[in-house]
């Protein structure tokens, strides 16, 4: 059956799935396989059960934990109840959820390991998979004029913003990047990225868009979760190890990278695997992808995905078009962050040339040393080109004669000697980027998630260095 426009739906897509595919696999679950018709089933009565709680159309509801058979089902519940979802990572910090859902009107909780919430916030009983469907009338009806999702932006500094998508904006980021990107009805997508991240969401609407397969499995070891999986968002380290296994059993046929520099020996190796490599940029405020292509010999992000707009601005990069959220909530409101045209000013550095964009980091990012600036991603790319180097930060400490000089903070293999770092960089960078000094990324700053705090990185440095 081809594919929906995302304007084409007269029902939520799960909904319209179970009507029009009752019996065609929606999930595997380990190695179960879930169709549409039990999927509603089960939608339906986690709908009802949360209806009974009291959750109505608009109400903020938080749902904590990792990615679980649960809370996706409670994701696709809440929203069918035209409710505001939040999907919250299980390690943000009690005080800051404290701080933070007010701000956002949570007014329901929901978490599989440990139901506890800030006051104000009334914990749900954990959905159940069988019971009493919801009546008619408890659905919100498609599209929602009410229904959004409510993704945590990173942020340089201060609180983390709370970016609204209504659920069409979702799909229509989706029906962009599958414009380019091969995935069809008869397709599995391995859910390996958390629904509290863009990411994770992008991954799920994709498969709603198209009515295929979504792949739910413990991630390790992860030949094992991609087992019969023909597409999957991975970073460069994760592929390359899969590269290393034997090959011949992987139904993989894309495979959307990010996260780090893409190596051309990873892509043209995966390339002879029968695997297309694809990359791109994208961000929370447009949820998820907005520039794509071909992973290549290039350090670019490609180009907009359709229906979207880019301008460079004094180098900085705006963007406008499909995806992009309808504000930031706060207090009760929608708050727009948009200019009078409608464009998102995203304080990322960028270029166009050679027909592609290229990201350098970020404004924010940039500082001075000795009168050069420096942009740290700059240095961080070169660094995760080293064989035991994983992720890299690059951060500024104040210095009296320069003024600021840069300090990098390595995720790596124990047995790199980080002293040997900076001859390694010698004639790669130049000369004034080259840190000053290295430190192995401590434990309690992996978060868990898919992005590390990078005001929290340098929190830590500036405290390492008063103490010496």
């Amino acid at each position: 059956m081809a594919s929906l426009d995302c304007q084409h739906f007269s029902d939520w897509p799960w909904r319209f799935w179970a009507t029009h595919r009752p019996n065609a696999t929606a999930i595997i679950r380990g190695l179960e396989p879930v169709s549409w018709h039990r999927l509603i089933d089960e939608v339906n009565a986690v709908s009802a059960g949360f209806y009974q709680c009291g959750v109505r159309r608009g109400h903020g509801v938080a749902l904590r934990g990792k990615n679980s058979p649960e809370i996706l089902v409670a994701y696709l519940a809440a929203l069918q109840l035209g409710a505001r979802v939040l999907p919250v990572n299980p390690l943000l910090a009690d005080s800051l959820q404290a701080q933070l859902f007010p701000l956002l009107n949570i007014d329901y909780g929901w978490c599989a390991q440990r139901n506890e919430w800030p006051i104000g916030v009334q914990p749900l009983s954990s959905p159940r998979s069988s019971g009493e469907r919801p009546l008619s009338n408890y659905i919100a009806p498609w599209p929602s004029d009410c229904a959004v999702t409510m993704t945590l932006t990173s942020g340089s500094s201060g609180l983390p913003k709370a970016a609204v998508h209504r659920p069409e904006a979702h799909l229509a980021n989706a029906d962009g990047l599958l414009q380019m990107m091969e995935f069809e009805a008869g397709d599995s997508w391995l859910l390996s990225l958390p629904l509290f991240h863009v990411s994770g969401q992008g991954i799920v609407w994709r498969w709603l868009l198209k009515g295929a397969t979504l792949v739910q499995r413990e991630l390790h070891p992860l030949t094992d979760a991609l087992y019969g999986c023909t597409h999957a968002s991975l970073v460069p380290t994760q592929l390359w190890r899969l590269l290393e296994q034997t090959a011949d059993s992987f139904a993989l046929k894309q495979v959307l990278l990010g996260g780090a520099a893409i190596p051309i020996e990873l892509t043209d190796r995966a390339t002879k695997q029968g695997i297309a490599c694809w990359c791109g940029y994208g961000m929370t405020e447009m949820a998820s992808t907005v520039c794509a292509k071909r992973a290549n010999d290039t350090s670019g992000v490609g180009v907009p995905l359709p229906g979207r707009e880019m301008r460079i601005v004094e180098r900085e990069v705006w963007l406008r078009g499909s995806g992009q959220a309808s504000g930031y909530w706060r207090n009760g409101k929608i708050h727009p962050f948009t200019d009078q045209e409608s464009w998102f000013h995203t304080r990322d550095r960028g270029e166009w040339k050679d027909d592609e964009l290229y990201i350098s980091g970020r404004l924010d990012n940039l500082f001075f040393s000795g009168g050069e600036g420096i942009q740290p991603e700059d240095i961080e790319r070169v660094l995760v080109s080293h064989p035991q180097v994983d992720q890299a930060f690059v951060v500024p400490v104040d210095n009296v004669e320069f003024g600021q000089r840069p300090v990098a903070v390595i995720d790596a293999n124990a047995a790199l000697d980080l002293a040997q770092l900076s001859d390694w960089l010698r004639g790669r960078i130049a000369r004034f980027q080259i840190p000053d000094a290295y430190y192995f990324l401590p434990s309690g700053l992996k978060t868990g998630g898919i992005k590390i705090s990078r005001l929290a990185v340098r929190e830590w440095v500036n405290k390492v260095h008063r103490a010496l």
